[in-house]
C-alpha cells in the first residue's frame, strides 16, 4: 500500500502528474513563478510510467520543457531507491542544493537525499599531511596554501572541495591534496574513519535518492563486472539527464588505459612515502624519479601536437618504441625495488600494487588487439593517454541495464536525429526502451531565425575563416555584438581571433584567455561582447536574455575522420553492411550542432538569430538531415533579412 501526501498517493502515477504540475497545480501553489507547460507534463507522465513499471525510457526534451522537475517530482513521489546521473558536477549540486529542495518542500515528504562526486572532489586527509610535510621543503607559496587548505579541513564536515572557493579546479594542489582509487589505502589508512569519501558513500548508500555523475555511473559499472562490490547502493529507478554524454563516456570506462599522469603520480607517491619510513628515499627515490623522467620523455617522443592516433603509430615510430620501452623498463626497474620494502609500510604496499597493475594494462596496450577493441594513443597539452577500448560499448552498457529490474530512464535535449531515437538507442544497445520526444514549448518561429548565408566556399578551402568573418562582421554590428562565434577547431577559433583584431568596437573574448567560467561571466556583464568558442562552449553554456542574441556555428561538427576510434566504429558499420557516414558521422554530427543551436534561445523571452556557415546544409542531400533535426525557426538565405531582424531586436 502506498503512502499519501495530502492525499496524493506517493507512487509515480501519471495520472498525479497533471495534479502537481498543472495550472492549478500543486507546485504552482507552492514554487513562485512557476510556470505550467504542457511538454513538461508529458515528460514527467511517461517518466511516471516508467518507474511505476520498471522500465525502460528514452525521452528527449527540448529546451525550456522542464525536464528536471518532470523526472525529479515522479522520482521524489516513487518507492524504492533512485539515481540521478548529471553530465556535470555543475548540474549536480543545482540539483542537490536547489531543485530538490524546492521540490522537496513542495511535495512535503521527507526523503533521505545524497550528493556523490568522484573522489578527486573530496579532500584527503592522509594525502594533506603528506603534502604539507613535502611543503617544508618546498616554496613559501606552497606552505602558505597548504595552511589556509588546512584551516579549512578543520571546520569542513563534508570535504567537498567545492566549499573552498580559494583553490581552483585547476590548481597543481588538488591532485597532491586528494586521493584516487590507485593510491587511497583503504582501510589501513591511518585517518581511515574521518575520510571524507568514505563518509560520503555511506551517506549515498543509505539515501533514497543520491545524485551523481556519468564517470560516478559508469566507474560503478565497471567494479560491478569485476566483482569488487559497489560505489553506489541498487538502484530501483536510475534517471540519466544529459543522456546524449553517455556513449562516449561508456566507450572509455569499458576499456584500459595508462595515462602519463598515473605514471608521474606512482613515482611522486613512492617518493613520498618511501620518506614516511626512511631517513632518505635510497633507491626508491633514484628509480621513482627515472620514471618519471621516461614518461616525460615518451610525451616528447610523440611531437609538439595534440591529437588521437592509432596506438600502432607509436609501435612503429622508432623514438616512441623506444621511449614507451624504456618507461616500461623503469616502471619494471621499480616494481622490482618496491616488492621487498612492500612490507614496510600500508603505502609502499599500495605503490606496488598501483605499479603491478601498470605493468598488466600496458601489456594489454601493447599486444595485439583482440577483436572489437582498438588501441589508441591520445596525446594532450601535459601529457598522454594510452588506450585499449571497445568499439561499441552497447553489449556490455546493455548488460547493466537488464541485470536485475529496475527503472532506467535517459533524457536530454539532444538525442534525436530527425525525428528519430534510434542512433542512441543502437549506442547504448537498449532492447526496444520506450520513446518519446517533447518539443520546445519556446516560440522559435516567432522569437528565433535561421540564417545559412549564400555563396560560400567549401569548408576545406583556405579562405573559410576569413569567409566565415566577411559574413559575420556586418552582423555583429547589427546585433550590437551580444554574440557567440562557435568553431570546431581551435585553428579555425586561433585564426578568426586574429582576423577580429582591432574590427570591433565591443569587447571581444577568446576562449582560453581566461577560465569558462570568468569568461561567461564577464560575457554576462558586459551586455555587448562577441565570445568565440570552442569545444566546451559548444553545450552546457546557459546565457539568458538580451546578452546573447546571435549564435554564429563555422560548420557542421564531424569529428576527425583520423580519429582511430571513429575509424574502427566505421569499419564495424562497414562490416556489417551499413553506411559508416549515414549511420556514424552524421547522426553523432547532428547531435553536436544540436548542442551548439541550443546556445541562443536559453527563455521565453528569448529572440535571437543562428546564423550555420556551411554551404553542406544545401549543396548535400545529407543536408536535409541537419534541418529537420532543427528547432522550427524560420529560414532565410537573404543577408538582408538577417541584419533587418538584428536590428529589430531590442
Amino acid at each position: 500500500m502506498s503512502n499519501s501526501v495530502d492525499g496524493v498517493a506517493t507512487n509515480a502515477q501519471s495520472s498525479d502528474m497533471q495534479d502537481w504540475f498543472g495550472s492549478d497545480g500543486r507546485l504552482a501553489d507552492a514554487i513562485d513563478g512557476f510556470q505550467p507547460r504542457q511538454p513538461q507534463i508529458d515528460l514527467a507522465e511517461a517518466v511516471a510510467d516508467a518507474i511505476d513499471d520498471s522500465a525502460v525510457l528514452v525521452a528527449e526534451a527540448g529546451t525550456g520543457t522542464g525536464k528536471t522537475y518532470a523526472y525529479l517530482l515522479p522520482a521524489l513521489l516513487g518507492s524504492g531507491k533512485t539515481v540521478i546521473s548529471t553530465g556535470t558536477r555543475h548540474l549536480q549540486d543545482q540539483l542537490y542544493h536547489r531543485d530538490l529542495p524546492t521540490l522537496q518542500k513542495a511535495v512535503g515528504r521527507p526523503l533521505d537525499v545524497a550528493l556523490l562526486k568522484g573522489r578527486a572532489n573530496y579532500l584527503c586527509l592522509h594525502r594533506l599531511e603528506i603534502a604539507r610535510e613535502e611543503a617544508s621543503v618546498h616554496s613559501l607559496r606552497d606552505r602558505s596554501q597548504l595552511d589556509r587548505v588546512k584551516r579549512w579541513a578543520d571546520e569542513t564536515s563534508s570535504g567537498d572541495l567545492a566549499e573552498f572557493h580559494e583553490l581552483p579546479e585547476t590548481s597543481p594542489l588538488r591532485p597532491r591534496i586528494t586521493s584516487t582509487p590507485d593510491n587511497c589505502l583503504g582501510q589501513s589508512c591511518p585517518v581511515y574513519s574521518d575520510c571524507h569519501v568514505l563518509k560520503a558513500r555511506r551517506k549515498a548508500q543509505e539515501a533514497d535518492l543520491v545524485v551523481v555523475n556519468h564517470h560516478l555511473l559508469l566507474a560503478d559499472m565497471v567494479l560491478k563486472e569485476e566483482g569488487f562490490g559497489e560505489l553506489l547502493p541498487g538502484a530501483d529507478t536510475v534517471i540519466v539527464d544529459e543522456a546524449h554524454q553517455l556513449p562516449e563516456i561508456a566507450t572509455q570506462y569499458f576499456g584500459t588505459r595508462v595515462s602519463s599522469r598515473q605514471l608521474i603520480q606512482l613515482a611522486r607517491d613512492c617518493v613520498a612515502e618511501s620518506l614516511q619510513v626512511m631517513v632518505d628515499g635510497g633507491d626508491i627515490e633514484h628509480l621513482s624519479r627515472d620514471l618519471e623522467h621516461r614518461t616525460q620523455d615518451l610525451r616528447l617522443s610523440m611531437g609538439t601536437g595534440t591529437g588521437r592516433y592509432p596506438m600502432q603509430t607509436v609501435q612503429r615510430d622508432r623514438t616512441a618504441s623506444a621511449a614507451l620501452e624504456q618507461v616500461c623498463i623503469a616502471l619494471d626497474k621499480l616494481t622490482e625495488e618496491l616488492e621487498p620494502l612492500s612490507e614496510e609500510s600500508r603505502g609502499l604496499e599500495n605503490c606496488l600494487a598501483r605499479a603491478q597493475q601498470l605493468i598488466m594494462r600496458l601489456d594489454e596496450i601493447d599486444r595485439e588487439t583482440s577483436p572489437g577493441v582498438i588501441r589508441w594513443a591520445e596525446a594532450t597539452k601535459r601529457g598522454f593517454i594510452l588506450n585499449a577500448t571497445p568499439v561499441d560499448p552497447g553489449e556490455r552498457f546493455h548488460a547493466q541495464v537488464y541485470a536485475r529490474p529496475s527503472a532506467w530512464i535517459f533524457t536530454s535535449a539532444t538525442l534525436a536525429v530527425a525525428g528519430k531515437l534510434d542512433h542512441f538507442i543502437t549506442r547504448l544497445g537498449l532492447e526496444e526502451p520506450r520513446q518519446l520526444l517533447v518539443e520546445s514549448p519556446f516560440d522559435y518561429a516567432n522569437n528565433a531565425l535561421l540564417y545559412v548565408p549564400e555563396g560560400m566556399p567549401e569548408p576545406n578551402t583556405p579562405d573559410y575563416t576569413r569567409a566565415i568573418l566577411r559574413i559575420a562582421l556586418p552582423l555583429l554590428r547589427a546585433s550590437r555584438g551580444r554574440a557567440f562565434l562557435l568553431f570546431t577547431s581551435y585553428r579555425a577559433l586561433d585564426e578568426a581571433a586574429e582576423l577580429l583584431r582591432g574590427k570591433l568596437e565591443y569587447p571581444v573574448m577568446v576562449q582560453g584567455d581566461k577560465p569558462r567560467s570568468q569568461l561567461l561571466e564577464e560575457f554576462r556583464q558586459a551586455g555587448d561582447a562577441v565570445l568565440l568558442g570552442t569545444g566546451s562552449f559548444w553545450e552546457g553554456v546557459d546565457v539568458r536574455g538580451q546578452a546573447l542574441s546571435l549564435v554564429i556555428i563555422d560548420k557542421l561538427p564531424f569529428s576527425m575522420p583520423d580519429d582511430p576510434v571513429l575509424q574502427a566504429r566505421l569499419q564495424g558499420v562497414r562490416d556489417a553492411g551499413g553506411n559508416p557516414f549515414m549511420d556514424v558521422q552524421v547522426p553523432q554530427a547532428v547531435i553536436g550542432l544540436k548542442q551548439g543551436v541550443g546556445r541562443l534561445i536559453r527563455d521565453t523571452e528569448d529572440r535571437g538569430a543562428l546564423v550555420l556557415c556551411d554551404p553542406r546544409l544545401y549543396s548535400k542531400a545529407y543536408g536535409k538531415t541537419f534541418l529537420a533535426s532543427l528547432p522550427p525557426m524560420s529560414i532565410t538565405r537573404d543577408a538582408g533579412v538577417a541584419l533587418g531582424f538584428l536590428n529589430d531586436l531590442d
